[in-house]
């Protein structure tokens, strides 16, 4: 029995240090090639470890001035969007919780449906542009403020909250509002940093809502700006781009532009894990 248990753990150890390898070993690669020296990588000869100390990649990227207006776009966008879209998604899984208020299942079934149809991308163009919300700011966060999916998991968590917690808060003479404020979101900490979690990166990697609503290059997000820095290096004849006396060639340059939008996200990771694993779960609990 303690033999059989034994090799059990050994193999569940071997096949999560597997899944481990393969997801690190990816950024390790791109770190590798994008320090790397070219004739290292011309020749494919990057592993691991980089070969060569080179960082003319990283000069190309951190150098060019659309960067950092759109790494101070992004942030705001993340910045404001974030608690925003937390706010209503929040607020509207507390009321679809709420079995008592009028029209429970037919609102239900109204947001449900919208996880599998939608309007389009014309028809939700042409209702941002009525909007007036064409090449502004509030374009980056409102059309894509609410995930349905999000607030299915959040409506789920508040259906098991304890329905004698907000029983003793109208008997303090806590309305609605007052409920949901002082006594449900604080009871929600680890739903709200998960589902946040969620938000903060969608906002982060949002590309497709700049190509849509976004004209004015002073507006551009991080994604945006590292795609055009791309796409130039690559309509270079020669196979790079060049700094100053020296060329970059495409890979390092692609590797170090996907490093740099990514490393800063990631480093939010380690702050909301201990939030993260009971939030991602709790939502499935009940149906």
């Amino acid at each position: 029995m303690n033999r059989s248990w034994s090799v059990s753990r050994v193999l569940i150890v071997i096949f999560l240090l597997g899944i481990i390898l393969a997801t690190v070993y990816p950024f390790l690669y791109m770190i590798s090639v994008s320090l790397s020296s070219d004739v290292y990588v011309i020749k494919n000869q990057i592993n691991f470890l980089p070969r060569g100390l080179n960082l003319r990649a990283y000069d190309a990227v951190l150098t060019d001035p659309r960067l950092w207006s759109s790494y101070r776009n992004t942030i705001l966008y993340a910045a404001v969007g974030t608690p925003l879209s937390l706010l209503v998604t929040a607020a509207g899984a507390y009321a679809l919780a709420k079995k008592e208020m009028v029209f429970h299942k037919s609102f239900t079934m109204l947001v449900v449906f919208t996880m599998f149809f939608n309007g389009g991308m014309i028809p939700t163009f042409l209702v941002v542009k009525s909007l007036g919300l064409v090449d502004s700011f509030w374009s980056m966060i409102v059309p894509t403020a609410i995930s349905t999916w999000n607030l299915i998991i959040m409506r789920t968590f508040f259906l098991g909250l304890p329905r004698e917690v907000e029983e003793s808060g109208k008997i303090d003479g806590l309305n609605d509002i007052g409920i949901f404020v002082r006594i449900v979101l604080p009871l929600s900490t680890a739903s709200l940093a998960t589902i946040g979690l969620f938000y903060a990166v969608g906002i982060w990697n949002n590309f497709y809502s700049a190509l849509l609503y976004l004209r004015n290059d002073q507006l551009y997000p991080l994604q945006v700006v590292l795609r055009n820095i791309v796409m130039a290096s690559q309509m270079v004849t020669s196979g790079g781009t060049n700094v100053g006396d020296n060329q970059v060639l495409d890979e390092p340059l692609k590797y170090a532009t996907i490093i740099v939008s990514t490393v800063p996200i990631l480093l939010v990771y380690p702050f909301l894990q201990k939030y993260f694993v009971k939030g991602a779960l709790i939502g499935s609990v009940k149906g």
